[in-house]
């Protein structure tokens, strides 16, 4: 697929997906969907890369959804409003489960869809200028498509207030609310907690990386119970028989590098 929409550039094992529609805010529409769900596609396949990271250009990391697409649809039969709905759906579906770590540098607005995009990273960086707002109802909206990941992010208490007035929330009480992970004063400073925590990242496993996001799908809600306690001495069983768990084990009884890790580095 040619990109028109975003940016896709892998360097050093790390792939950054740059939303590029400054002159909209970066708001989806179903264009930009398919290029982001294609872009995602491509780094899940490619055993290079290490992670991901979500840029924007412009002054906003995402306004959302494009309201002309959004008026383009309101015409389409009911079917049809479900197949161009999904088309969003599916592709946070995919960014949330990309086996491979995934961070979002945020900063300006980030409105509607673009906050199901940050909660569906497993990490947000955010500068002081990010501006959170869930602001569907203003239009006569709803945030569904979004609101698994962002109530995995903020939780039902925040939800019931921000889902109803559709406030803005400056960088410190998005991150507060758990919409943000940190937030820095200058880029420069954001860039610098980026790369180390991609530094931290390549240190890692790959595929173990990809397991550990897999457990926290898996039994953030379930109760501890038997099944819980077989299924997770399971997963363990089985993962220090791999081939990666053996070569990582060796290394640090050897006092080597595991060979995941760039002599370089």
């Amino acid at each position: 697929m040619t990109y028109q929409n975003i940016l896709l550039n892998n360097e050093n094992g790390i792939a950054t997906l740059t939303l590029n529609r400054a002159e909209v805010l970066n708001a989806m529409d179903e264009k930009t969907i398919a290029e982001i769900t294609d872009a995602i596609q491509k780094v899940a396949t490619d055993d290079t890369t290490r992670a991901l990271v979500l840029r924007a250009s412009g002054k906003a990391f995402c306004a959302g959804g494009d309201l002309n697409w959004m008026r383009r649809a309101a015409d389409y039969n009911e079917q049809e409003n479900i197949n161009d709905a999904m088309g969003l759906g599916e592709m946070l579906h995919a960014l949330h489960l990309l086996p491979k770590p995934t961070i979002a540098l945020v900063h300006g607005a980030v409105y509607g869809g673009g906050v199901g995009v940050v909660c569906a990273c497993d990490i947000a960086l955010g500068l002081d200028n990010s501006k959170f707002c869930l602001s569907e109802v203003k239009l006569g909206l709803v945030p569904s498509i979004i609101s698994p990941y962002v109530l995995h992010a903020m939780g039902m208490r925040q939800a019931r207030r921000f889902y109803l007035t559709a406030e803005v929330l400056d960088a410190a009480k998005s991150a507060k609310v758990g919409l943000l992970h940190e937030v820095f004063a200058t880029e420069q400073e954001q860039e610098q907690e980026l790369q180390n925590m991609l530094k931290l990242i390549k240190r890692n496993a790959p595929q173990a990386m990809g397991v550990a996001k897999e457990l926290i799908f898996e039994f953030s809600h379930r109760p501890i119970d038997k099944s819980t306690v077989k299924d997770s001495s399971t997963i363990i069983a089985k993962r220090r028989a791999t081939a990666e768990a053996k070569e990582g084990i060796g290394a640090f009884l050897e006092k080597r590098r595991p060979s995941w890790i760039e002599e370089s580095k």
